[in-house]
């Protein structure tokens, strides 16, 4: 019966073991239970409002999903970005990348307001970001995975960065990847984190140069497609309406799928930091490649250069706070 006993114990020991190695594979101190007893409805809470946001509007999702990916490249996965212009902020909204396309903001105050009737000064604006950004990509047909939680809120923002940090729509290939390497992601995070590029929408001003003026020598971009081309011309004219929208998968802009890489083959690639991954870098083409033909493939790395991203320089412990209004730090 001793034996019985002590062999149970080891086996449960064994068991556990794996458990302790997946957190902190997360992290250290980012792991998916983080509010399972402080707040276990946090997943239903911000799924539901969420999908709420989503069925008015679809576009909602790809902007949840823009949100995250340029909080976390400032300062890391801080919330930084949500934060209001104040006496001691300039907020990183006003940046080249975020001003008057940057949005979803309403939508994330719901969520915390949800969030402080249920479990006051629980959870984080940081990673009410990184959990809204996962249930975007799920309600548009996309793949789920497990968020690590436990992000904290920072006290200040970096509008410097935000103008730096971010990739822009017409920077070359080199210039995209080494703004992904100085955030510990590399070519492969790279092509697959664009591919969230298959839903949603991007502004005239975002690629009206590769129609008109790619080279600063008055000639188009000789890469894009000339009939896909000729009908974003009708759309985005040489000067005025930068506010028009184009979608940036032509074929299912509502549907998040692998058709944004089976686009860049054909060169119907909607913004230059798209097209440039099929047509600047040997890599990058091949990952591209792989992920048109298969859309699991696809699937199951944006899952994993998601959670990545989402571990990008965390606060966690007594750094940064908790904030009761996502727009602005604790008094």
């Amino acid at each position: 019966m001793a034996r019985l006993t002590s062999f149970l114990l080891l086996l449960s020991l064994i068991c556990f073991v794996p458990l302790c190695l997946c957190d902190k594979s997360y992290g250290g101190k980012l792991f998916p239970g983080y509010y399972a007893h402080s707040c276990p409805q946090v997943n239903e809470i911000v799924r539901s409002v969420v999908a709420k946001a989503v069925a008015r509007e679809t576009r909602m999702a790809a902007s949840l999903l823009r949100l995250h990916f340029h909080d976390c490249f400032v300062q890391g996965c801080d919330g930084s970005l949500l934060l209001d212009s104040s006496g001691r902020v300039a907020t990183e909204k006003n940046s080249n990348p975020n001003s008057k396309s940057a949005r979803g903001f309403d939508v994330v105050d719901q969520i915390k307001a949800e969030l402080e009737k249920q479990c006051p000064g629980t959870v984080s604006c940081a990673d009410v970001l990184t959990l809204a950004a996962r249930d975007s990509s799920v309600l548009t047909g996309g793949p789920s995975w497990v968020v690590p939680l436990g992000r904290r809120d920072s006290r200040s923002a970096s509008l410097s960065q935000s103008n730096n940090n971010i990739p822009a729509p017409n920077n070359t290939f080199q210039t995209i990847l080494s703004k992904f390497n100085r955030q510990g992601l590399d070519i492969t995070d790279l092509v697959a984190l664009s591919g969230s590029h298959t839903i949603g929408f991007s502004r005239c001003t975002s690629f009206r140069q590769r129609l008109y003026n790619q080279s600063g020598n008055g000639s188009p971009d000789m890469t894009l497609e000339q009939s896909f081309a000729a009908n974003l011309r009708q759309r985005c004219p040489k000067s005025g309406g930068d506010q028009i929208l184009s979608v940036l998968d032509i074929i299912s802009a509502a549907s998040f799928d692998n058709s944004y890489f089976k686009n860049l083959i054909e060169n119907k690639g909607l913004l230059n930091s798209d097209q440039v991954l099929f047509s600047s870098n040997e890599k990058s083409r091949e990952l591209v490649k792989k992920y048109a033909e298969d859309q699991g493939e696809f699937f199951e790395q944006f899952a994993e250069s998601m959670i990545k991203m989402g571990n990008i320089s965390p606060l966690t412990g007594s750094s940064g706070e908790i904030r009761k209004n996502c727009r602005k730090i604790n008094s």
